[in-house]
Formats: C-alpha cells, sequence, structure tokens
C-alpha cells in the first residue's frame, strides 16, 4: 500500500513527472502482487507453537541459561513425520530462553515424552540437572488436532491352561483353599494353595493333579490369603510364601520310576515371618532384591522394606519396578488406601489416572509402545473382570489397550519369569478356578 501511495497518479506533485505513467502503475502493480504474494506466502502459525512455548518456558525456568541434551519420545497419536517440527519449535524457544539444545557433552539432559489419555494430551519433561530431577508438564488440548482419534496400540490376548477333569475338578475347591500362585517348572507346573502346595504333570487331556504338599505349619491365615511362588536360578525348584509360610521345593529324576516324575518332588513348609521378595534391582555394581514385610493377619505389605529406599511407604497391596526414561528405575505401589504411587528419585508421587485399578498389577515387557506396560485389573469384585494395559511416561497413567475380558474375577496375577507374559488366577461364580497366560502383541 506505501507504494501505492507515493506513486499514485492522480497526487500533484513534483516527483510525478520523475517516472512515465506506465512505469509508476507498472510499479504499483507489481509492489501489490508482490505485497499479496507475501501474504499468501507467509507461514500459518503451527498449532504447537503455544504448548512448545509454554513448555519451553518451564524447561529453561528449570535450567538457567546454559546447554542441554534434549530427547523426544512420542507415545501420542501425533503423527511422527509432526515430531521434528515440534523439536524445532522447541529449539528456537530455548535458544531465546537462553538455553542451548546441544549434543552428549552437556552435563544437563532433558527427555520430553509426549502423552495422552482419553481427556486430553499430555507433554511431560524429566529435566536432569547432574543428580536432581524436576518435572516440567504441559496440558495440550485435543481441539489442536481432533481429527486423530485417540489409538491403542497393544492388543491383550489371554490363553487357558487345560486342566484334565477327574473325579473332582482339580482347580475346584471351597473359598477356604484359593488359588493363590502358579508356576511353571521344568517338571511339572506347581500351584500355591491356603493350605497345600499341588504338583501338576501334562497328560494327553491336560494337567492332571499327580502330588499336594501340606503347609502345615504357620503363623497366621488370613480371612484373604495372597501367596508368592518363584522359581530358583536353574530352574528345578521354587520358594513359596504365604502368610505366616515358606516353603522350599526342589526336584530329583526318581531312580528307576520314570512313570511316576512326581516322587522326584521334595517340598518342606515351615514357618516364618520373613519378608517377601517383591522386586529385583539390577544396577552396575550388581543385584539387589528388594523384599516387603507381609501382614500375616490382614493381606496386605506393611510398608516396611528391606533394604530401606529411604522413604517410608504406605501399607499396599501390590509393588513392582519400572524402567524409567531417565536412568535407573523407580518402584510402582498400589496403596490399601487406592492411591497409586511411584517411589522415584527419593520422592513418593501420586499417579493420576489410576482410580479404575484393582489392588493387583503386573509389568509386562512388550515389543510396543514404550516397550514396558503396566497390566491392571478392574476396580471392585465384579462378577466379569478384565484386564488392561497401561503406559506410564510420567505421573499419569495412559491407557494403551482395550479391556480384556475375564470369566470370573481375578483373584491373583503377576508377572512370569521371562517377563514377555502374565500368569493369571480367575475365578467363577461356581468357586471353579482357571489360570490364564496373558500375552500382548502390537496394534
Amino acid at each position: 500500500m506505501d507504494s501505492l501511495e507515493r506513486y499514485n497518479p492522480l497526487k500533484r506533485n513534483n516527483d510525478r513527472k520523475m517516472k512515465p505513467m506506465k512505469l509508476i502503475w507498472l510499479g504499483a502493480l507489481l509492489a501489490g502482487g508482490l505485497i499479496g504474494l507475501m501474504a499468501r506466502a507467509a507461514p500459518v502459525p503451527s498449532p504447537w507453537e503455544k504448548p512448545a512455548a509454554e513448555m519451553a518456558g518451564q524447561m529453561a525456568g528449570i535450567l538457567g541459561p546454559g546447554q542441554a541434551q534434549l530427547t523426544i519420545r512420542n507415545l501420542s497419536t501425533i503423527p511422527n513425520d509432526i515430531i521434528p517440527a515440534i523439536r524445532r519449535l522447541l529449539e528456537q524457544d530455548l535458544k531465546t530462553l537462553g538455553v542451548l539444545v546441544s549434543g552428549a557433552e552437556s552435563a544437563n539432559s532433558v527427555h520430553l515424552t509426549l502423552s495422552e489419555n482419553q481427556r486430553e494430551r499430555l507433554w511431560v519433561a524429566e529435566v536432569i540437572e547432574g543428580n536432581e530431577t524436576r518435572v516440567a508438564m504441559v496440558q495440550v488440548g485435543y481441539e489442536i488436532d481432533r481429527s486423530v482419534p485417540a489409538q491403542e496400540h497393544i492388543v491383550l490376548h489371554k490363553e487357558s491352561y487345560s486342566f484334565a477333569h477327574g473325579l473332582s475338578y482339580p482347580l475346584y475347591d471351597p473359598l477356604d483353599d484359593p488359588v493363590l500362585a502358579v508356576l511353571e517348572s521344568r517338571n511339572g507346573l506347581l500351584a500355591l494353595r491356603q493350605n497345600k502346595i499341588v504338583v501338576f504333570f501334562f497328560g494327553e487331556v491336560g494337567y492332571i493333579e499327580k502330588k499336594e504338599f501340606a503347609i502345615a505349619e504357620r503363623n497366621s491365615s488370613p480371612r484373604d490369603p495372597h501367596g508368592l511362588l518363584l522359581p530358583t536360578a536353574d530352574g528345578k525348584g521354587f520358594t513359596a510364601f504365604t502368610a505366616g509360610a515358606e516353603c522350599i521345593g526342589s526336584f530329583t529324576s526318581p531312580e528307576n520310576d520314570s512313570a511316576h516324575p512326581e516322587n522326584g518332588w521334595t517340598v518342606h513348609c515351615s514357618a516364618s515371618d520373613d519378608p517377601w521378595p517383591i522386586a529385583q534391582e539390577d544396577t552396575a555394581s550388581g543385584s539387589t532384591t528388594i523384599k516387603a514385610f507381609y501382614n500375616t493377619a490382614r493381606n496386605y505389605f506393611t510398608g516396611v522394606l528391606s533394604p530401606s529406599l529411604g522413604v517410608d511407604l504406605p501399607p499396599f497391596y501390590t509393588a513392582a519396578l519400572l524402567p524409567r526414561p531417565a536412568e535407573g528405575a523407580a518402584l510402582l505401589v498400589d496403596g490399601i488406601d487406592g492411591k497409586v504411587q511411584i517411589l522415584e528419585n527419593g520422592a513418593l508421587k501420586t499417579i493420576a489416572g489410576a482410580r479404575d485399578w484393582g489392588s493387583d498389577f503386573a509389568v509386562l515387557h512388550s515389543d510396543c509402545g514404550a516397550g514396558t506396560q503396566i497390566v491392571a485389573s478392574g476396580s471392585g469384585e465384579a462378577s466379569s473382570d478384565s484386564l488392561r494395559a497401561y503406559e506410564l511416561p510420567a505421573q499419569e497413567a495412559v491407557p494403551s489397550s482395550a479391556s480384556l475380558a475375564m470369566d470370573g474375577t481375578v483373584t491373583a496375577f503377576w508377572t512370569a519369569p521371562d517377563g514377555k507374559s502374565i500368569f493369571a488366577v480367575v475365578r467363577s461364580a461356581t468357586n471353579e478356578y482357571e489360570v490364564d497366560r496373558v500375552t500382548a502383541s502390537c496394534n
């Protein structure tokens, strides 16, 4: 518009004679056309500019001027080809605020995870300065891109174990002797019940009960019992934990009795109030087993750990170690007050999005998404329960699978020794117990 005003031929001034009339109009037309082209070529503001600026502001507020490494992990439905543009926006905003994104030589690092749930997207950054880690969060509404639906990239599958029917159903029992845990061994299938350990061997029509070992000596027996079966390092034996008792089982091939391999099992039980091993942490200096004291008069752990992790934990039903985006691992606990919390970097934080979890969860290592999922049962004791996978990029559980319907109430489940599957014990309305193996595939 400036060109049109300066060279308007209707204006009477001495400058009219500076250029012929044709050139004046040509110049005006070119100027106007150039302005129009520039207006059309001007980049449309990116919908990610605002959240990127907000996240960069929080990062810079934590780091201050300097350098930092930046990594981005996308667990959301944002297309992966958009991530480089989001990264460029972040780098530009950080540079404006005095933070230069650098290579691996920087001592500071930022791990940004783009996640989402059914309500909103959530960007979470772990900002690491030396030994200190702080968290920055930005909520990103779906109105930015409503054309992209929420995605569940995990599919859960179940496979039921087949048990042979004899005079009585092997896994049927009154409620005073429920199935607490199951373990696959090289020498049969082991089932821990409240009052005994049962050895099964596979036959033509499924697993057949072969031998029982009574758990006689114990300090107490709660109304809602729980148990734990762990394999020995060689895979030939086991250790069993239940309220007030500990059992050790070993297998030696029986001589001249190949028709009855169950006779190779020996099991010794004794009264015990020792803590139960609930997790194992592998570090550069070695492996540490985390143990928790079980309240034998009730059905939960007291919150006291051995060795202590330096933070007082509330009483809890379930706990598991989770790998985190930064180095190390974190302990996830499901408290008896209904809160799911995570112990990380010496602090206990509440997890959002876990209100509908039951009292049990297990960690599953897959080739999908972030590579690690938490599979949780539904809350309450439903006649038809369900399992669902979640991911935990920061402090909010993000659903990563649809619900998997179970044929009854899930009474217990845990991660298999290989880490790639989960065992679930399901009780039907007729008090029959079914054992399912749950696995995951990528959607």
